[in-house]
């Protein structure tokens, strides 16, 4: 049985700098941006299956994995890893592309905007695949290129601490991805509509993409 850190990294260079330098204002954003992080919980929670066991890669410092109930997550940065452990998450150190957990382990497995920062999407996506049981589904949530705060980011990406090093990417690639890694049966929600300064309330998700700067993606292990 494959135990934390039991993998090696490999060839694989995480993108966790910023994170490690900056981790108080990592936190700090979902303090500024408080309706629009809850609007993106309300649109994840949407997908998570009840009393099932769940994984999230990239779990930073837990601010998804703890409203959402979820206990397990991967995650390469030290400083991210340890806040998420004092929020009760049990962290395996690793990456997206070598998760360090055995095969058929998790009931569904959550990525949220972790995407745009892994070396390989394809083989992250595979090895979600991997530690996934039967019928099991993957979560995927991002910030779509294409939508007004994506064109934000991307205009301004090199200004970010964090943002500087992702890749962003539209729904349509997403879900070249999924489906290229042998996930299908897609439900797509969305949400944060307008900009965030301009979000007052927590909103409603709608189905479907293209209006709504947030995607959530919720695919079947075929």
């Amino acid at each position: 049985m494959l135990t934390e850190g039991s993998r090696c990294l490999e060839d694989i260079m995480p993108k966790i700098t910023s994170f490690e330098n900056y981790f108080n204002e990592y936190e700090e954003w979902f303090d500024e941006n408080k309706f629009a992080y809850l609007s993106e919980i309300k649109a994840v929670k949407h997908f998570i299956p009840k009393n099932q066991t769940g994984i999230e890669i990239g779990a930073g410092s837990g601010k998804f994995s703890e409203p959402l109930g979820i206990q397990y997550g991967v995650e390469p940065s030290d400083k991210m890893a340890e806040i998420a452990k004092k929020r009760g998450i049990t962290i395996y150190k690793g990456v997206a592309e070598n998760i360090p957990v055995e095969d058929a382990r998790f009931d569904f497995a959550l990525m949220v905007t972790s995407v745009c920062f892994v070396d390989d999407v394809e083989k992250s996506f595979k090895e979600i695949y991997r530690i996934l049981k039967k019928n099991g589904t993957i979560i995927i949530a991002f910030v779509d290129k294409h939508s007004p705060i994506g064109q934000i980011y991307l205009k301004h990406k090199h200004e970010n601490k964090f943002y500087k090093e992702a890749t962003f990417f539209s729904t349509d690639e997403i879900l070249s991805f999924l489906k290229n890694a042998k996930f299908g049966n897609f439900e797509i929600v969305q949400t944060v509509f307008g900009q965030l300064n301009e979000i007052k309330e927590v909103q409603s998700f709608r189905k479907g993409y293209g209006a709504g700067s947030f995607v959530v993606i919720n695919a079947a292990k075929l």
